[in-house]
């Protein structure tokens, strides 16, 4: 093994890392020029105060949030998870696609969870990505508590982005928080109960935060939704947003006084330092939410100001779907711009290629017998069996997986519980409509894949509706928002085999069922097609003892 030199990166100053790069003569998961980067985290409870009164939370080598992982595309990313916490833990690694490599995604259905007192090395590769992304805990709604962060991927020298080079960027992980801790909030919902209001707002773990740049530079700014439910709006004073990335991949750069952020999602936007020197405000406010109308404002500080920008605060936009669904609609693929490849994003037409077959999921908030409220898709409350559904598949263990049990439209049939997946084969080109028909926001997140959001409305969706697609420019993304009572349509080419997590991003939804798992799948089994187990995977359920 030979180190490589290259640009250096740091999670945080005070986070307990060691990052190494190693050149590796022969490796199954990449080529020999793809640098690897070391972590070993340690995850701990600790006292935290992101609303002025101390709370427990959760902590990574003493942080909160969690370390930042600064990456380059196509370096493998071994980390290293200890966990301290009482409790099983998984961390799973939001917009990642885990390319051939399922058994990476930290979620119910495809890891066995990390004991308490024991550690689990993830192995895993930033392949053909750049943009920003997130990571946090999957499980018993730990994410309530913290131990989640920041994972911004970096281009290759090689490969332009669409726009000059930054003076620098910031991260702001933003979203709702509550002073409940994540034990409390589980009981809550456990008990038929639905999620309290949340009590504030945070920026980076705080309810303020403070960005340094010069007159007349341009900054990067990255923002993610980070929180359980709330989707925001993200504005700053007297300047305006050009948005510069969507997930991953890069938008036509359109101009906008303010982005709207739904749970899950993130954005970047380009914003020039071109008003005269002062303290701006960074607003972050809550959309959607029936809670008042609760704000986390930073500060845009220009060097050497004194003062406050005169002026009022920059006001939100007007209430209900409208202006948002018309923003959303607004974003569009830049078609000549390179991604993570040298390649034009617009060089793949998906909306020529013929869909293979629909799904249509529509969440609900069902009693179920035997259970008090749980959420569903299309009917079926998912609930994670003791044997993880990958493991399950790869042993063929019998009895744990309800295979195409879940209805591919709504059938009216009674609410029930169970593990449904989908099966699917590798290469297919679906199309999913994601129905809503409660008052409240949703938002849908796919593990494993980017996917076209062609369609947005109101209503109930019929066919009719794909009159309306955009079939040429519709932004990719991997997460989607829902407008109440309404739908969302999405074209996903299936090239990534694995078990990937289908699973509302409003994280209660999601800890009471609103999920389930598309197994994609061939035949043809290859390390082409897709990773075998690891050597390190933890077996649990009725996959103890097996060999792998």
């Amino acid at each position: 093994m030979a180190l490589l030199r290259r640009r250096s990166f740091s999670s945080s100053p005070a986070a307990l890392v060691v990052i190494v790069f190693v050149a590796a003569a022969a490796a199954v998961l990449v080529g020999a020029d793809d640098p690897y980067r070391y972590f070993t985290w340690t995850v701990t409870y600790g006292p935290i105060s992101p609303l002025g009164t101390t709370q427990q939370g959760i902590l990574i080598n003493g942080q909160f949030p969690g370390p930042r992982i600064d990456c380059v595309t196509n370096d493998n990313l071994i980390v290293n998870v200890i966990n301290n916490l009482d409790e099983p833990f998984l961390i799973t690694w939001n917009g990642i696609k885990q390319r051939k490599n399922s058994w990476q995604d930290g979620v119910a259905g495809t890891n066995c969870p990390i004991p308490p007192g024991a550690n689990y090395t993830y192995k895993f590769q930033s392949k053909d990505q750049i943009g920003t992304f997130t990571y946090f805990p999957s499980l018993a709604m730990h994410r309530a508590a913290g131990g989640f962060g920041a994972l911004n991927v970096y281009q290759r020298p090689a490969i332009p982005v669409p726009y000059p080079p930054p003076a620098g960027d910031f991260t702001l992980l933003v979203g709702d928080w509550y002073k409940a801790g994540h034990k409390q909030l589980r009981q809550t919902l456990d008990a038929g109960g639905a999620l309290p209001l949340p009590d504030g707002l945070l920026i980076n773990g705080m309810q303020s935060a403070t960005f340094v740049g010069d007159l007349g530079k341009t900054y990067l700014f990255r923002v993610s939704n980070i929180g359980l439910k709330t989707s925001v709006n993200v504005r700053i004073q007297n300047h305006t947003l050009k948005l510069a990335e969507v997930e991953g991949t890069h938008p036509v750069q359109n101009a906008y006084d303010a982005l709207d952020v739904h749970a899950g999602q993130s954005v970047a936007f380009l914003v020039v330092l071109d008003q005269p020197p002062h303290d701006y405000a960074v607003v972050v406010s809550t959309r959607f939410s029936p809670a008042a109308n609760l704000t986390a404002t930073a500060t845009l500080h220009y060097t050497g100001a004194t003062s406050r920008a005169p002026g009022p605060l920059p006001a939100g936009p007007p209430a209900g779907s409208d202006w948002s669904m018309n923003q959303a609609r607004s974003f569009r693929w830049n078609l000549t711009a390179s991604a993570a490849r040298p390649n034009p994003q617009g060089s793949f037409h998906y909306g020529a290629i013929n869909t293979s077959r629909t799904l249509v999921l529509a969440g609900s908030s069902p009693v179920i017998a035997g259970w008090q409220r749980r959420c569903a898709v299309n009917g079926v409350s998912f609930v994670a069996p003791d044997t993880p559904l990958k493991l399950a598949d790869t042993f063929d263990i019998a009895g744990v997986i309800a295979w195409d049990s879940l209805p591919v439209r709504p059938d009216g049939a009674p609410p029930r519980t169970g593990a449904p997946v989908v099966r699917l084969n590798l290469h297919e080109f679906v199309e999913i409509v994601f129905q809503n028909t409660e008052n409240e926001i949703q938002s849908w997140h796919l593990d494993g894949y980017d996917f076209w959001p062609v369609g947005y409305g109101n209503g109930q969706w019929t066919e009719s509706q794909r009159q309306t697609y955009n079939l040429v420019d519709a932004q990719s993304r991997h997460t989607v928002q829902v407008y109440p009572n309404g739908w969302s349509a999405i074209l996903v080419s299936l090239d990534n085999q694995g078990m990937w997590n289908l699973r509302s991003a409003s994280w209660d939804r999601q800890y009471l069922g609103q999920q389930l798992y598309l197994r994609v799948w061939t035949a043809q089994q290859s390390f082409s097609n897709e990773y075998s187990i690891p050597t390190n995977a933890i077996l649990c359920g009725r996959a103890v003892g097996l060999p792998h």
